[in-house]
C-alpha cells in the first residue's frame, strides 16, 4: 500500500489558496507590470495564500523590451479560470500496487473509509481501480462455489504474507487449482480435489500424504502445526509446497482466498482524466461510471489525483485579482465563474460582477503601476529591482513619458521615486523604450491591430474594439490600406459595431484614428470628417481619457 505523495509544490498548492493576479487581454506594459508588482506585494504581505502573476496573451514589443531590461521572464499564460480537475482533485488518498494482496488492499480501503482505490504498477502508472463492487463480487462468487484460481494463479509468497505464516517447502507447481478444507477421509480426497489445488489440512498424516500423492500444489496446516519430517520430505520430492498458518482452519481458508494479487480482481480501464480537463467536461463522465470517480493522471499516465462525485458538489471557484481593467469582455475567459477577490484599476468602473463584496479601487491616475507603487510605499516596502524596472516602464508607457493628458502629480511623484530607487533618468529610459518598440515596419498588420486592443460594451448590446500603437513619425500610415483591411476582417469576425486603431505619434503628440465599420460615433464624438477612413486627431494621446469615453458616450 502507498499513500499518494504529490511533489512539494503540489502539496503546497493543495493547502494554500492560489490567487491569479491578471491584467487584461492583449496585455500592454502596464497590465503586465501591475500584475507582477501587485502579486509580489500581496505575497510579501500575506503568507496564507499564493499569488501568481499571469498574462492573458502574448506580450508586445514594448513589454518585451521592459522584461528584458528588468532581466525577468514574462508571467505564465493563463487561458481561462474555469474549474479544472486539478482544482478540485484529492491528494490525501491511498493507492495500491497491483502485486499487493486483495486482503491488504481491502484493509486499506476499509481504514480509509472509501469505496475505491486506484491501482498502480511499480512506476506509479495507473493500471486499474479496485472498488467495493469488485470486492463484493469476489465474496459472492466464493459463497456459490469453491474458490478457484484457474484464471488468476495465486502466489505462495502472498499467502505466507497474508497469513503471517511460515513456508516450510516452496511449491514447484502453479497454484492455479481450487481451494479445499479437508474434512473427509483420506481415501475420499481424490474424488473432488486434484493436481495444483490448495488444501487446508490439520495434523492428519494420512490426509497430508494423500494430498501429496494427488499432486496438490500447496498444503496449508492451521493452528501453527508442523507436518512430520516424513511428509515434508515427500512434499519436496513431489514438488508440493507446505505452509504453516498460525490461524484456525476457517480464517486460514478465508485469508488464502484473499491472497490473490489485486490486479486479478480490479476493474481495468478506469475513467482517467488529465489535470487541465474542465470540470464541466468530465462531470457527466464521472456520473456515468458506477464508482462515480475519475483518476487524474499526467501525460505518462502516472497517478496525480482523484476526483469523486463529492468534489463536484459546490466546488470552490478559482480566485482572481484584477489589475488594469474591470470589463468582463477584457478579462480572462471564465471570469463569470471565478471568485474576484479584488480590483485595482485606473479606468472607469466596468462590467465585471463579483460574488461577494470586494475591495475595488478605481483611481484616476495615469497608470495602474502608479497605484501599485503607492501601495508598496504605504506598507513601508520597496519592490525588488526587476519589479521596479517593470513598474517604471509601465508608468512611462501609459503616460507617454509623463506627457499624456492622463498624467497626474501622483504619477510624477512615483516616477521621481523610481528614478531615485533605480538610479536612472526617466526621460532617457522612456525614450529608449519607445524608440525600441516603435518600429513596426516588419510586424504583421493582424498583430498590430491586436497587440494592444480593448473591447468595450456599447449601447443596445453592441460591442466595439479600440486598439492603440505608439510610433515615432508617420511611417506606419503608409500601410493604411492594409491596416484598414485587417480591421474590417476582424470587425466582421467578432461582429463589432466598429474596430478602431489609434496610431499615436509620441513626438508629434497626436493620433491618426483608423476606423472600420460604423463611423457615425467617431464623427459625432470628434466633429471631424475622415480622410479615407482615417481621422486626424491632433493632441489626442490617451485612449482611456480622450477616445474611449467619447466614443462610448455617443456609440
Amino acid at each position: 500500500m502507498r499513500e499518494n505523495h504529490p511533489d512539494d509544490d503540489s502539496t503546497e498548492r493543495s493547502h494554500l489558496a492560489t490567487i491569479y493576479v491578471t491584467g487584461h487581454r492583449n496585455p500592454d506594459t502596464d497590465s503586465i507590470a501591475s500584475a507582477v508588482g501587485y502579486a509580489e506585494l500581496k505575497q510579501r504581505l500575506s503568507g496564507d495564500d499564493r499569488y501568481v502573476p499571469v498574462r492573458l496573451g502574448e506580450v508586445n514589443a514594448q513589454t518585451e523590451w521592459a522584461l528584458t531590461r528588468a532581466g525577468v521572464e514574462a508571467p505564465e499564460l493563463l487561458e481561462h479560470v474555469m474549474l479544472r480537475a486539478s482544482d478540485v482533485m484529492r491528494f490525501d488518498y491511498p493507492s495500491a500496487d497491483q502485486e499487493a494482496s486483495l486482503r491488504d488492499v481491502g484493509i486499506t480501503v476499509a481504514n480509509a473509509e472509501t469505496d475505491l482505490i486506484p491501482i498502480v504498477d511499480g512506476d506509479g502508472v495507473v493500471v486499474g481501480m479496485l472498488t467495493a463492487r469488485d470486492i463484493a463480487r469476489r465474496y459472492v462468487k466464493e459463497t456459490s462455489e469453491p474458490s478457484s484460481f484457474a484464471d488468476r494463479p495465486i502466489s505462495a509468497d502472498l499467502i505466507v504474507n497474508t497469513l503471517e505464516g511460515e513456508m516450510l517447502v516452496r511449491p514447484e507447481r502453479r497454484l492455479n487449482g481450487r481451494l479445499w478444507a479437508v474434512t473427509v477421509d483420506a481415501d475420499r480426497m481424490g474424488h473432488t480435489m486434484g493436481p495444483n489445488d490448495i488444501v487446508i489440512v490439520g495434523n492428519r498424516t494420512d490426509a497430508q500424504r494423500r494430498a501429496v500423492e494427488i499432486g496438490v500444489a500447496l498444503i496449508v496446516t492451521p493452528y501453527g502445526e508442523h507436518p512430520d519430517a516424513e511428509i515434508l520430505e515427500l512434499a519436496r520430492e513431489h514438488g508440493t509446497g507446505v505452509v504453516v498458518s498460525p490461524l484456525d482452519s476457517y480464517v486460514t481458508g478465508r485469508l488464502v482466498s484473499l491472497s490473490v494479487p489485486v490486479r486479478e480482481v480490479m476493474s481495468r480501464d478506469p475513467l482517467e482524466v488529465e489535470p487541465d480537463d474542465l470540470i464541466a467536461d468530465i462531470a457527466d463522465r464521472i456520473k456515468d461510471v458506477h464508482y462515480s470517480a475519475a483518476i487524474v493522471v499526467d501525460e505518462h499516465r502516472v497517478l496525480v489525483g482523484l476526483v469523486t462525485r463529492s468534489e463536484l458538489v459546490s466546488p470552490e471557484p478559482r480566485q482572481v485579482l484584477l489589475v488594469d481593467h474591470a470589463e468582463q469582455a477584457q478579462s480572462v475567459a471564465g471570469i463569470e465563474e471565478a471568485h474576484v477577490v479584488e480590483i485595482l484599476d485606473h479606468h472607469h468602473i466596468g462590467s465585471v460582477e463579483t460574488r461577494f463584496p470586494v475591495a475595488a479601487t478605481f483611481d484616476p491616475v495615469g497608470s495602474t503601476a502608479t497605484l501599485v507603487i503607492e501601495r508598496f510605499r504605504a506598507h513601508g516596502r520597496e519592490p525588488k529591482r526587476p519589479t521596479a524596472v517593470l513598474l517604471l516602464a509601465a508608468v512611462l508607457s501609459d503616460t507617454v513619458i509623463l506627457s499624456s493628458p492622463t498624467t497626474t502629480e501622483r504619477d510624477r511623484q512615483v516616477v521621481s521615486y523610481l528614478e531615485e530607487l533605480l538610479e536612472v533618468d526617466a526621460t532617457e529610459f522612456g525614450t529608449a523604450m519607445f524608440e525600441a518598440s516603435s518600429d513596426v515596419g516588419d510586424v504583421a498588420a493582424t498583430d498590430i491591430i491586436r497587440r494592444d486592443a480593448k473591447e468595450y460594451d456599447i449601447r443596445h448590446g453592441r460591442r466595439a474594439c479600440i486598439a492603440q500603437i505608439e510610433t515615432v513619425g508617420k511611417g506606419l500610415l503608409g500601410r493604411k490600406d492594409e491596416l484598414l483591411g485587417v480591421l474590417e476582417e476582424a470587425r466582421q469576425e467578432a461582429d463589432y459595431a466598429f474596430y478602431a486603431l489609434m496610431v499615436t505619434d509620441i513626438v508629434a503628440r497626436g493620433t491618426e484614428l483608423l476606423v472600420a465599420g460604423d463611423q457615425t460615433a467617431v464623427q459625432r464624438a470628434f466633429g471631424v470628417e475622415a480622410n479615407g477612413d482615417v481621422y486626424d486627431l491632433p493632441g489626442v494621446m490617451s485612449r482611456k481619457k480622450q477616445v474611449a469615453p467619447q466614443l462610448l458616450q455617443v456609440g
